[in-house]
């Protein structure tokens, strides 16, 4: 579980392949933690993720995520290989993106909505639109019926 802003706008692709076109999104996630050290200064530690999202959660990245934006992700890391030009055996680390919400302002990213917006999992049948969460207006009820 990650929360962060984003670093730069997500790339989208599209893959050619048996099952159709597949679309796959990667952007690069910056979460920070603080803390005071033992003179009482407060540090700041900022790891960067890579961030890769498949299909339904990839559409969702390419409408509403932009750099900035803040997110919170659920997923599982996998660390993959590949030799260079140069022969070199190399390995990168990613988070694949199993379960992203948008968190922030509304005025901040475009695409928040109120208590985040989630998008569906690779395990839900069908695309869900994002909606509103259910909220009541205090102006539509009496005074003396006020929740506090």
């Amino acid at each position: 579980m990650l929360i962060g802003n984003v670093g730069r706008d997500p790339e989208v692709r599209y893959l050619d392949g048996q099952s159709g076109n597949a679309k796959v999104a990667t952007f690069t996630l910056a979460t920070t933690e603080r803390y005071r050290d033992r003179n009482g200064e407060t540090r700041e530690n900022t790891e960067w993720h890579n961030i890769v999202a498949w299909r339904s959660t990839a559409d969702v990245v390419e409408r509403f995520v932009k750099k900035g934006t803040q997110v919170y992700i659920e997923g599982r890391i996998r660390t993959r290989s590949w030799d260079d030009q140069s022969g070199n055996k190399r390995y990168t680390t990613e988070i694949i993106a199993d379960n992203l919400q948008l968190l922030g302002k509304k005025s901040d990213n475009p695409g928040a909505q109120p208590g985040g917006y989630q998008a569906p999992t690779q395990q839900s049948a069908g695309y869900q639109q994002p909606g509103y969460a259910q909220q009541t207006v205090a102006e539509d009820m009496p005074d003396d019926d006020l929740p506090f």
